[in-house]
């Protein structure tokens, strides 16, 4: 069976009732993606710490719906812009086959073994590890973002990797898969905690914890600021550089006398004013850039920096 994308482009205040016409019109998927994705003008969705996005789609939108290739795609369409009082000339609407294929075969073959670091692999669940002998990650595909691919995440591992955490405790805040929480505890953190505000986030880490052997505690903000004012030898936060800047004083507030703050999810092009957020609290350099981005590091005054 194959299918065909219907991909229309529309201002942020028409995406969301255009997604739910396109579902009433018979549409059997609908996704809101950022139209400006790889330009200069992408910009992320993100909320305050502890709460949901302000808005759910882009100020340029992209909606993509997926139907049968021999649906009626016009009259769906139609349907769909009547619905919700969308001008058609106003509209760029375009469609894309999608061919059948085997996509479990197919995302397999796109997620390979991974090496991070000196000494780190991310090995899907379908593979052997290349080296038993190393740090081995288990980790597939799934809900939460964090599987080691990205650059900052990869930078944040080898941070970990480079200041070992051996007897230490550490907070991932910002946690998504749990992998730099994996990572801490396989290199013999003494405790770790993860935090992130989306429940399927921490219901995937625990997951992959488990599947791991990792002892991780993961919670939502609400919970984990009810245990108290618990600070840490090490606190890892790979987020976006905004909410990063709104959190410098509850993360700073949260590292333990001497202990190190490790920052990513910052574009190079960002790096000051991040650090600049954070020098009432902690002094932060750039530890190290890739592909465009950045780790910043530093510890607290009661300790010099190593």
């Amino acid at each position: 069976m194959s299918w065909t994308e219907i991909v229309i482009e529309v201002p942020l205040q028409q995406a969301e009732a255009l997604s739910d016409a396109l579902m009433e019109a018979g549409a059997l998927s609908v996704s809101v993606e950022d139209a400006d994705e790889g330009t200069e003008a992408e910009r992320p969705l993100f909320g305050e710490p502890g709460m949901e996005p302000e808005q759910e789609a882009w100020e340029h939108s992209r909606v993509v719906a997926l139907a049968d290739a021999d649906a009626d795609h016009a009259a769906l369409i139609a349907e769909a812009f009547a619905a919700c009082g969308i001008d058609p000339a106003g509209a760029k609407t375009t469609l894309r086959e999608v061919a059948e294929q085997d996509w479990v075969r197919l995302t397999q073959s796109q997620f390979e073994p991974m090496q991070i670091g000196r000494n780190i692999w991310v090995v899907p669940s379908w593979h052997d590890a290349p080296d038993p002998n190393a740090l081995v990650l288990e980790l597939d595909p799934g809900l939460a973002f964090g599987t080691g691919s990205h650059p900052t995440t990869r930078l944040c591992m080898e941070w970990l990797e480079a200041h070992a955490p051996k007897g230490l405790s550490v907070l991932d805040y910002g946690c998504g898969s749990g992998i730099l929480a994996m990572v801490a505890a396989k290199l013999g953190a003494s405790a770790t905690i993860g935090v992130d505000i989306d429940a399927q986030a921490i219901e995937a880490a625990r997951f992959n914890a488990e599947r791991n052997a990792c002892d991780i505690s993961f919670f939502v903000p609400d919970d984990f600021a009810a245990r108290g004012d618990e600070r840490f030898d090490v606190v890892v936060a790979n987020i976006l550089s905004n909410p990063l800047k709104l959190m410098a004083p509850m993360l700073c507030g949260r590292v333990a006398p001497g202990g190190a703050l490790v920052l990513s999810g910052v574009l190079a092009r960002q790096a000051d004013e991040v650090i600049a957020a954070y020098a009432p609290y902690l002094p932060l350099s750039v530890w190290a850039e890739r592909d465009g981005w950045v780790a910043l590091a530093g510890r607290s005054a009661a300790q010099a920096a190593s």
